[in-house]
């Protein structure tokens, strides 16, 4: 993927290597959960938002340290910025052309271990995730080498697909989906939430391929290999190919995220049309 032109953006907050200190500030009240799809370990059905579960971060006294602002000078720092810039460069032009909706820039959080975010206290294993609550994407970047270790899915634009995924989902909040969603998962029983929550997934991957679509119409970012690089990604990390990994079964009922198939699929989906119409997972006969 050619991605070192890209813009690097400069809402980029670097929080590796600091720690969570001790502080007075967070009260003694339970924080919220707002359930995060975890990439690789499920999710609360019912407290869907993002990419990745997410932990209580509850009342413990600790405070997370202020990240250092602006781009990184390392290259996986680096990718991180250029990839959210490119992401906004092409969402301020594809989002008011298509829906009538002005993009507004989320924010990226790099971090290592464990950090505070506004949905509360997250920690590295759980993988990346969106909070709508403060409108950030956070990773630690070494679930980049777990993909290639554990899943045996890298290349940049594998890795990019990740972010842009992540992404996909501000731009589902920016639209009220996430929102909705989450008031009518509290609603409905855990198979429904569920089927939600795969819902809401699956849209990403695809807002993810529109993405993808218009950066390399734009830029000529693709190179040869990269969008097999992303399906084996897609791939990788469906709840079918996931459970089967871990419990040698595979439940449907628990999916959150949708099937390997399916995650191909919606990822190609936007990919091949650049539309984001065509990733109203909502109102498809089909998943």
């Amino acid at each position: 993927m050619r991605w070192e032109d890209f813009r690097t953006s400069s809402n980029v907050e670097d929080r590796r290597g600091m720690g969570m200190v001790r502080g007075g500030g967070l009260g003694i009240g339970t924080i919220v959960i707002l359930g995060l799809v975890g990439w690789a370990l499920g999710i609360d059905p019912r407290l869907l938002i993002g990419g990745a579960e997410m932990l209580n971060g509850g009342g413990s006294g600790y405070q997370q340290q202020q990240g250092r602002p602006g781009t990184p000078q390392d290259e996986a720092g680096r990718f991180a910025a250029a990839i959210l810039g490119n992401t906004e460069d092409v969402w301020k032009t594809v989002l008011p052309q298509q829906v009538n909706r002005q993009y507004q820039e989320p924010k990226l959080v790099l971090f290592s271990g464990a950090t505070r975010s506004g949905c509360g206290g997250a920690q590295s294993a759980m993988g990346p995730f969106y909070c709508p609550l403060d409108q950030t994407v956070y990773i630690d970047l070494s679930f980049f080498e777990e993909m290639q270790r554990r899943f045996r899915a890298g290349g940049d634009f594998a890795y990019a697909y990740v972010l842009a995924h992540e992404v996909g989902h501000h731009v589902e909040n920016l639209l009220g989906i996430l929102p909705r969603v989450q008031e009518r998962q509290q609603e409905v029983g855990r198979s429904q939430a569920n089927q939600l929550s795969v819902r809401v997934e699956l849209m990403a991957d695809c807002l993810a391929g529109v993405w993808a679509h218009h950066s390399n119409q734009r830029w000529q970012s693709l190179e040869q290999g990269d969008i097999e690089e992303a399906v084996r990604a897609a791939e990788a990390i469906g709840d079918d190919r996931l459970q089967k990994q871990s419990q040698g079964r595979v439940v449907p009922d628990s999916f959150t995220h949708g099937s390997s198939e399916q995650r191909m699929r919606w990822l190609t989906t936007g990919l091949k049309s650049g539309s984001v119409q065509s990733c109203d997972t909502f109102r498809a006969a089909k998943l």
